[in-house]
């Protein structure tokens, strides 16, 4: 076997076993077998990720004058343009009448790109109200999206598949219908790939994502690009009083949250469950994200070079935020969750505003956003906004 051979294979390897550099190695031995895939130097990889750009590790000691560099920063990773003047032009369905609120779907334009259509719940009342912008999961379940948050009362088919994913995940209920029942404005849009954007094939999602880097554009910068339209959106509707808007999701839902919060002034508040961890503690062999495929919808490059997950949802500090995991949860390990809160509750302790910053784990309870979990989100949405 050639030198370049025994380079190339021992590069990048797939298997079952943990990975662990050792110094001296020789050109040509036996490669490492990691379970991934993971190039078997991946600790070195990790070793030089030390998030320069962080508030407390970056030389940027104004606060306000770091949220405009890390945004900065995000920005740019997003690939996708930060300006979008295409106007919304939405396009309003027919009202329905449901216990306590209308039902509405609406379509319009979170980029120059098409059309959108979204669910539209408003409280009956004379308004302004609240409102809510709920991000739907992932969930490698692609024909439905904001039906997993919204009855669709507009399709039979969608909402007996709904009602079997609420079952699964949401104690049965669904969330953005509960929250128009208690007075807020709920707006739930299809991401790129669900519901009437999809249904995508799950092993179709890395070659989307290749597309779009080919295209000079990016799958997760569009879909962060759109949900920052969608909080702007929410906040120009009559119906809307804009200073009291949060975001709120599940799974991936809720790394949409926390990073739509990132990106848009227009959410006051964010609610984000079962989505934070630090990236180095996820980054680990058997970890769900090591698969590849749906972590193309929340990966954007070279990021990890300056900011950690829980310092890009810093960027909304002070702003009030809430973060639920569970501690039987096989996605975000308790250790990763654990840094990530820690540094969550730095900053806004650095901002003397940690009593706005909600953290739990339900140790009891795994991937789920179950009706108590809900309740509370509830009665801390009462309180903030």
């Amino acid at each position: 076997m050639s030198a370049r051979e025994q380079v190339g294979r021992r590069a990048f390897v797939v298997g079952t076993g943990a990975a662990l550099l050792a110094g001296g190695a020789a050109i040509g031995a036996e490669a490492a077998v990691v379970d991934g895939p993971l190039p078997d130097f991946h600790p070195a990889l990790k070793d030089a990720l030390t998030f320069p750009l962080a508030w407390g590790t970056s030389p940027i000691r104004d606060f306000r004058a770091w949220r405009r560099a890390a945004r900065a920063q995000v920005e740019e990773a997003l690939i996708v343009d930060r300006e979008d003047a295409t106007p919304y032009a939405p396009e309003f369905g027919e009202r329905t009448e449901a216990d306590g609120y209308t039902r509405q779907l609406v379509t319009l334009s979170l980029t120059g790109h098409e059309r959108v259509r979204a669910a539209l719940l408003t409280p009956h009342g004379p308004g302004p109200f609240p409102a809510v912008l709920l991000l739907h999961d992932h969930g490698a379940k692609f024909d439905i999206g904001k039906e997993k948050l919204v009855r669709p009362w507009y399709d039979a088919t969608r909402l007996a598949s709904a009602r079997a994913w609420t079952e699964k995940y949401f104690s049965g209920r669904f969330v953005g219908d509960e929250l128009a029942r208690r007075g807020y404005v709920v707006l739930a849009a299809d991401a790129l790939g669900w519901g009437d954007r999809g249904p995508l094939a799950y092993d179709q999602q890395q070659a989307l994502a290749g597309n779009f880097y080919h295209l000079g554009s990016s799958l997760a910068g569009l879909m962060a690009r759109e949900d920052a339209r969608a909080a702007g959106f929410l906040a120009r509707l009559d119906r809307v009083d804009r200073r009291r808007i949060a975001a709120v999701g599940f799974s991936m839902g809720a790394f949409r949250a926390w990073q739509t919060a990132a990106l848009s002034d227009d959410v006051a508040a964010a609610a984000a469950v079962c989505w934070m961890t630090g990236l180095k503690e996820m980054m680990v062999p058997g970890n769900n994200t090591l698969r590849g495929q749906s972590a193309y919808y929340m990966l954007h490059p070279g990021l990890p070079r300056h900011l950690d997950f829980p310092d890009v949802a810093s960027i909304a500090a002070p702003r009030p935020k809430l973060f639920f995991n569970g501690g039987l949860d096989p996605l975000f390990p308790a250790d990763g969750v654990r840094v990530a809160h820690d540094k969550l509750r730095a900053v806004w302790r650095s901002r003397h505003a940690e009593r706005r910053l909600h953290l739990r784990t339900w140790p009891d309870l795994g991937h789920v956003f179950v009706d108590r979990m809900q309740e509370e989100v509830f009665g801390w949405l009462d309180r903030v906004l």
